[in-house]
């Protein structure tokens, strides 16, 4: 299936979309190569996928996976020939945790061991994150609130915070906890977030980016910023509570303001800092996926005070979970709801 779609309202330029493979319930993916994506199925498999022959191939591995409402296997992201993956560990009686672990690269199985798990296990399907990212010697992740609110404003808790630790699954010594914040979990960076399904370190200034879910309203971008707090559930972020209720006010001082809000919600997935050839003219702008409204939004955001926003595409691949950038010819690679797109310039 090929869809030709125009760039926006206001360009001339097209370009193609590109169904390669049928997948069950796609959660993330990340380049082996320029030729090889590995791609998770939140049910538990981990597949890898030949971009010249479009052939797939299952890899094994005994990660504890609890596949509960939105949870099961999520991230996974490949750096220096490890694979890291974030998921839905089941640790007893229906309570789980948002949990990485980290093996290395072995096309026959993967010997994952745990490197982090987020305290407390909590019986709950709903709000876990999670997406990876390194930066120098330091991984990222996003971990959701579970649900459960105000945890967020707990930082004796993991849930509904972004984590950093070291890639081996040590804890960093200038996290905020050994500088300014003793009541906070070691491994914690930020706190405030709800359902943080997007991260994303830019190339252009090295800084991580991300998204958040909210709830009737209240999606948004912005970036990821040590020892501070994006205020849910004091702050709505333009929102409502499900039951039609206000949560808070979108913004006020002493929290982390974000770069761009949603309202209504568009169930905002992973997000990229475009670096590439293929749309080379998109290069430092962020690319948006998103899950309800299904489409592919990008966001110029240099200044903050004046954010441009473009739809892409909307209502062509179903909900879009994720996206990753070729790093050799910058063609862009979409996980909707069971299939891998690809997107380039129609010639």
């Amino acid at each position: 299936m090929v869809f030709l779609v125009n760039f926006s309202q206001t360009s001339n330029a097209y370009f193609k979309l590109s169904k390669l493979v049928e997948l069950d319930d796609p959660w993330g993916a990340s380049f082996l190569n320029d030729k090889e994506l590995i791609i998770t199925e939140k049910g538990g498999s981990i597949k890898i996928l030949n971009l010249n022959s479009n052939s797939v191939k299952k890899i094994k591995h005994k990660l504890n996976i609890l596949e509960h409402g939105q949870g099961g296997l999520l991230d996974i992201l490949y750096k220096d020939n490890f694979i890291y993956v974030s998921y839905t560990e089941s640790r007893g009686d229906w309570t789980s945790s948002t949990s990485i672990a980290k093996a290395k690269f072995n096309i026959k199985e993967l010997k994952f061991k745990n490197i982090f798990q987020a305290e407390p296990p909590i019986d709950s399907g709903y709000h876990f994150g999670s997406r990876l990212v390194i930066k120098d010697n330091f991984l990222f992740a996003s971990a959701g609130e579970r649900g459960k609110g105000m945890i967020a404003q707990d930082p004796s808790k993991h849930p509904g915070s972004i984590i950093r630790i070291n890639i081996d699954g040590s804890i960093p010594k200038d996290n905020p906890k050994f500088e300014d914040k003793p009541d906070w979990l070691p491994e914690i960076y930020q706190i405030g977030v709800r359902n943080p399904q997007g991260l994303a370190l830019s190339a252009f200034d090295q800084k991580i980016y991300m998204s958040n879910h909210g709830a009737r309203g209240g999606d948004w971008f912005g970036e990821v910023k040590k020892g501070e707090n994006y205020g849910w559930k004091i702050l709505g972020w333009g929102g409502k509570n499900y039951s039609g209720l206000p949560i808070g006010p979108k913004w006020k001082p002493g929290f982390t303001k974000a770069i761009q809000y949603w309202v209504p919600s568009i169930a905002i997935s992973n997000i990229a800092i475009y670096k590439g050839k293929e749309f080379n003219e998109w290069n430092g702008h962020a690319l948006i996926t998103s899950l309800k409204d299904k489409s592919l939004r990008k966001l110029i955001f240099n200044d903050e005070s004046n954010v441009k926003e473009d739809i892409i595409f909307k209502d062509k691949i179903g909900r879009v979970r994720d996206i990753e950038i070729n790093p050799n010819n910058g063609k862009i690679y979409l996980l909707g709801e069971n299939s891998l797109w690809l997107m380039e310039k129609a010639k």
